[in-house]
C-alpha cells in the first residue's frame, strides 16, 4: 500500500526537478553592477571631521561637525594586492565599526585597481568563526548521534545542495517559484527521511504524512495570500526585482518560503508521531489500529504545542527588525498587523501551524494501520539481531 502511494509521488517529484530546472539556460546576469569582493586587513583607524583627500581642518571643530571614520586597508588579494588605501565613512548609527586588526571584505567596482575610489568598504570576513562552528556542530551531531548523526549531516548537506543546485536556478530563471519550491521540498524531504532514518514502512508513513501536510500548507497560504492581498513585495524581494531587471513572482516567492520554512518542523512532528506509534505497538501488540490511533493522538496533542510554539518564535525573531519599526509608527496594532511586511510573516506563521496541527492526526492514521498489520515479535528481533550486530 506504501509503495502504491509513494511511488507515483516520488516519480511525480523526480519528473516535476527535471522539467522546472533551467537545463542550458545561460546564468541570469544581474541589471546592477555588483562589484568583485577583495579582501584585506585594516591597520589603523582614526575619528575625525569629514575631509575630503588632502583637506585640513583649521580651527576647533562645531560641535554638531559630521563625524568620520578614517580608515586604512591593507589589500590581501585583488589587483592591487599588497597595497594600502584609505576609505572615509560617515559615523552614523548603521556605520559598522572597524578598528584595526579587522579582516573585511570590500567591494571593487572600477577600472583603476590602486584608486581607493573604485572600492566600498562593506562588511567583515567572516569565513573562520562561521567555519569553526559548522565543525563544532558537526562534532557535536556525530558524538551523539553515531551513525545515525553522520546519515543526518549528509542529508543536511544533500539538502542544502537541492537549494543552491535546483530551486534557486530554477526560480532566477524565472520558473513559478510555489511549484519549484514543492518540487524542491518533495526532493528534500525523500532525500532527507530515507537517508536519516533508513528505508522501512516506519520512515514511509513519515514521508507521506509530510507530504499531505505540505500540500495543505500550501493550499491554504495560496487561498488566504490572495485573500489578503498579500503582494510579497518586502524590501529583499524589491530589490531582488531590482538586480533581475525583470518581474518576478514576488506571491509565488512568498508561498515558496512557507513551504520551505514548514518543511523542518513537519519532519520532526511526523517522525515523532509514527515512532510513538510504532513503540506502543511493540509494548502492546495486542492493541489495534484503533488504540494505536488514539494513544498517537494523545502523544500528538504534547508535541504539536511545542511544534506550533517553535515555528511561532522562529517566525518572530527572523521578523524582529520589521516589528520593532511598526511598533514605532504609532499607527495602532491594526494598521501594523495590516501592513504588508507583518501580515505575511502572519500568514506564513499561521498556515505552517495548521499544517503542523493536521499532520499529528494524518500521520498518526497511517502509522496506526500500517503498524497493526506488522508483526512486532518479529520486528523486534530483528531490532535485537542488528543491534547485537552494531
Amino acid at each position: 500500500m506504501l509503495l502504491i502511494l509513494l511511488a507515483p509521488l516520488a516519480l511525480v517529484t523526480v519528473v516535476g526537478v527535471a522539467v522546472l530546472y533551467p537545463w542550458g539556460q545561460p546564468d541570469p546576469q544581474p541589471a546592477i553592477t555588483v562589484g568583485t569582493p577583495v579582501h584585506g586587513d585594516v591597520t589603523t583607524t582614526a575619528t575625525g571631521p569629514c575631509l575630503s583627500p588632502g583637506d585640513v581642518q583649521v580651527g576647533a571643530p562645531a560641535e554638531d561637525t559630521q563625524q568620520c571614520l578614517t580608515v586604512d586597508v591593507l589589500l590581501s588579494d585583488g589587483g592591487a594586492a599588497g597595497q594600502t588605501i584609505r576609505k572615509i565613512m560617515p559615523l552614523e548609527p548603521s556605520t559598522p565599526r572597524f578598528t584595526a586588526g579587522d579582516a573585511v571584505v570590500l567591494s571593487f567596482a572600477g577600472d583603476d585597481a590602486r584608486n581607493a575610489e573604485s572600492y566600498q568598504l562593506v562588511d567583515f570576513q567572516r569565513g573562520l568563526p562561521l567555519a569553526a562552528l559548522a565543525a563544532l556542530f558537526a562534532s557535536a551531531v556525530v558524538v551523539l548521534g553515531r551513525w545515525s548523526g553522520l546519515a543526518a549531516l549528509g542529508a543536511l548537506v544533500l539538502s542544502f545542495a537541492v537549494l543552491v543546485l535546483f530551486v534557486l536556478p530554477a526560480i532566477l530563471a524565472g520558473e513559478n517559484p510555489l511549484l519549484v519550491a514543492i518540487c524542491g521540498a518533495g526532493l528534500i524531504m525523500f532525500i532527507a527521511l530515507y537517508l536519516t532514518h533508513g528505508l522501512s514502512a516506519r520512515t514511509s508513513v513519515a514521508v507521506l504524512g509530510t507530504l499531505v501536510s505540505l500540500a495543505l500548507i500550501g493550499a491554504i497560504s495560496a487561498i488566504f495570500s490572495a485573500a489578503a492581498s498579500l503582494t510579497g513585495l518586502d524590501d529583499d524581494t524589491s530589490s531582488l526585482i531590482a538586480a533581475l531587471g525583470h518581474g518576478i513572482d514576488a506571491r509565488g516567492l512568498l508561498l515558496a518560503g512557507v513551504v520551505i520554512g514548514a518543511l523542518g518542523v513537519l519532519d520532526d512532528v511526523t517522525v515523532t508521531q509514527t515512532s510513538a506509534v510504532w513503540e506502543l505497538r511493540r509494548a502492546n501488540p495486542e492493541l489495534g489500529w484503533r488504540e494505536l490511533y488514539a494513544a498517537g493522538v494523545r502523544i500528538g496533542r504534547d508535541h504539536v504545542g511545542s511544534a506550533v510554539n517553535t515555528l511561532v518564535m522562529a517566525y518572530a525573531g527572523a521578523a524582529l527588525p520589521v516589528l520593532l519599526v511598526s511598533s514605532l509608527s504609532g499607527v495602532g496594532l491594526g494598521s501594523i498587523l495590516g501592513s504588508q511586511d507583518i501580515a505575511q510573516e502572519i500568514v506564513r506563521t499561521l498556515a505552517g501551524s495548521i499544517g503542523i496541527v493536521a499532520a499529528v492526526p494524518v500521520t498518526t492514521v497511517l502509522a496506526a494501520l500500517i503498524a497493526a498489520r506488522e508483526d512486532p515479535v518479529r520486528t523486534g528481533a530483528k531490532r535485537s539481531v542488528e543491534g547485537g550486530g552494531g
